[in-house]
């Protein structure tokens, strides 16, 4: 009796121990593809920041792994005005947004910066 008791208690513990596993499992997953999500948000952005001359514009490019695609938007923002109230000319907004397919749903994810538009002429 005393042994079928024990392995209860062992079975439940082992149980208990696999479920956490799995949950760590899970969770080291999400934190992995959320990390990927970023580093191609980041590399699109600084990408979409480092161009020349800047012109008003989406671009979208279809990445081969798992139904991965990474739209850039570049809107000329206007109106803008500094705190002194002096308007910013030529201020445009970058935006990228990453759409992908996973757990049977499309997820999207965004980031958004503005740059002037003659930051690197001369």
């Amino acid at each position: 009796m005393e042994l079928i008791l024990a392995l209860g208690v062992f079975g439940i513990a082992a149980t208990g121990f696999a479920m956490a596993l799995s949950k760590t499992a899970d969770a080291a997953d999400l934190a992995q593809r959320r990390m990927k999500v970023t580093r191609i948000l980041d590399s699109a952005l600084t990408e979409a920041l480092s161009i020349p001359v800047l012109e008003e514009g989406s671009n979208t490019v279809v990445l081969d792994e798992e139904n991965f695609e990474v739209d850039t938007v570049i809107t000329l923002l206007d109106e803008i005005e500094n705190q002194d109230g002096q308007f910013l000319q030529e201020m445009y907004r970058i935006e990228v947004v990453a759409n992908w397919y996973e757990n049977g749903a499309w997820q999207k994810e965004t980031a958004e910066t503005w740059r002037y538009a003659r930051l690197y002429q001369q």
